[in-house]
């Protein structure tokens, strides 16, 4: 069976989870300029409503620019209602922003801030970006809204390499829908006027389109992505911006290669979170003698998450290929049958590969893998910017238990990740022999936070159990 036909049967759309709607009309937006232009042109031409959901909106120039367009439709009468991430808005958002927002008509949701009663249920993040306009059309990608993205022409700062893809026709619903649970996630039910039609009468193009809206514990994607690469027949290629796959993909991508796919991977060369981008690197080695070809982008930060299939099917969206977007978050992607897409999106990636630098494998006895310009000379780059730990967490825990299990040869370059966990033990030992105390109060509070909600949710559910036995 070709792989077009494969990619589209039933079975396939019941391991993503995935909801699939006929006849619609894609267009590929490629880094922030192009598609800012899209979303505000959308919202500022709305009649009805405008639903926006993003892990970050950062109170900038272009936070505030698309903050003066949804107050200005919201002025217009139409319904506006925004979605953020309280960890992805964390101390680049004020609360004055979200206030002037809702000073100015727009309603506004934050989703999952910590809960006493909930001490673990933080982890799960509302990663998505999805704007969604009347119900006629609507847009995905990996773009966060923020000055990174837009970059400064003016400063010879270029934009974040991302990508994203706006959508007209009958799956536009499955989007709205998308929207609508997390705005329920996030407050409770969706109001009245929140229905979401079941399609568009009229099909303005012939591409099928299916959502796979992620949620925690769905693993849909997780599915598919190990399943592309087992079906892939001649080329699969990659962008992902925080590659820390498990075991298991990074066997099936080896897999498809062994095969004779032409399997490629284009990751960040100098990622926002540092941890994540060593632990990536942990990966490259057993890629890289499969036969995968690894890229490292040259540019501002990578943060797309595509892959493009056999020139004929496509995948964009915001989950990244780690287990935080696999299990934890709430992510949206949209997968796309269609030749002219598949075409457009190869291009794209020849393209990005001109500002790509291939890792190979370097001789001798460390079998370290090295970027190697195309001149064959080694590369050397400069140490990425300190940033955020929790993305790497997982991988990080993947490495260590490698280490005191042996159940894999660890990769030499997985050598910081090693001795930075002996470090942290060594001192966790010490203050435990020296400063008793501070053990035992990490150790009370870790287990009276918990226990304290667990005994008022006991409680609540007794009492509720009682009121139902008085009925």
């Amino acid at each position: 069976m070709e792989l077009l036909d494969a990619l589209m049967a039933e079975d396939f759309r019941r391991v993503a989870e995935a909801r699939h709607a006929a006849g619609n009309r894609v267009r590929l937006l490629r880094d922030g300029p192009e598609t800012f232009a899209a979303w505000l042109s959308a919202i500022n031409t709305a009649k009805r409503y405008v639903w926006l959901e993003n892990y970050i909106i950062q109170e900038d120039a272009t936070g505030a620019t698309f903050a003066q367009a949804l107050i200005a439709a919201a002025g217009r009468g139409v319904a506006v209602r925004v979605l953020y991430d309280w960890l992805g808005c964390l101390r680049r958002t004020s609360p004055s922003f979200w206030q002037k927002l809702r000073a100015g008509g727009v309603e506004v949701r934050e989703y999952n801030r910590p809960n006493v009663l909930h001490p673990l249920h933080w982890i799960s993040r509302d990663h998505r970006k999805v704007l969604c306009v009347d119900g006629d059309s609507a847009f995905t990608g990996g773009l966060c809204i923020g000055q990174d993205w837009a970059g400064d022409a003016a400063r010879n700062i270029a934009p974040w390499r991302d990508t994203a893809v706006a959508i007209e026709g009958p799956a536009v619903p499955y989007l709205d829908a998308a929207f609508v649970d997390s705005w329920e996630a996030a407050g409770g039910l969706p109001q009245r006027d929140m229905e979401v039609a079941p399609g568009a009468p009229v099909l303005p193009g012939d591409v099928d389109v299916s959502v796979i809206a992620g949620r925690p514990d769905s693993l849909g994607l997780y599915r598919l992505e190990q399943l592309i690469a087992e079906i892939a027949e001649r080329r699969l290629w990659l962008t992902d911006g925080y590659f820390v796959a498990t075991t298991a993909y990074v066997r099936a991508l080896a897999g498809a290669a062994r095969a004779g796919v032409d399997v490629r991977l284009l990751v960040p060369g100098s990622s926002d979170w540092p941890l994540v981008g060593a632990l990536s690197k942990s990966a490259y080695r057993p890629l890289l003698q499969a036969g995968v070809r690894v890229f490292e982008w040259n540019g501002p930060m990578l943060h797309a998450k595509t892959a493009v299939a056999d020139g004929c099917w496509s995948r964009i969206g915001s989950s990244n290929s780690n287990l935080a977007s696999w299990i934890t978050n709430r992510e949206l992607d949209v997968t796309i049958k269609d030749h002219a897409l598949a075409g457009q999106m190869e291009a794209m990636y020849e393209a990005d590969m001109t500002n790509a630098t291939e890792v190979v494998l370097a001789r001798g006895r460390s079998g370290i893998p090295r970027p190697v310009a195309p001149d064959g000379h080694a590369q050397e780059r400069s140490p990425a910017k300190a940033g955020r730990l929790l993305s790497g967490a997982i991988g990080l825990g993947s490495t260590l238990n490698a280490s005191f299990t042996r159940r894999r040869q660890l990769d030499p370059t997985e050598s910081l990740v090693v001795l930075g966990g002996g470090l942290v033990l060594l001192v966790f030992g010490a203050v435990a022999v020296f400063l008793p105390r501070v053990i035992a109060w990490a150790v009370a509070a870790f287990a009276l936070w918990p226990g304290v909600g667990l005994v008022v949710r006991g409680l609540r559910l007794w009492w509720a159990s009682r009121n139902d036995a008085a009925r």
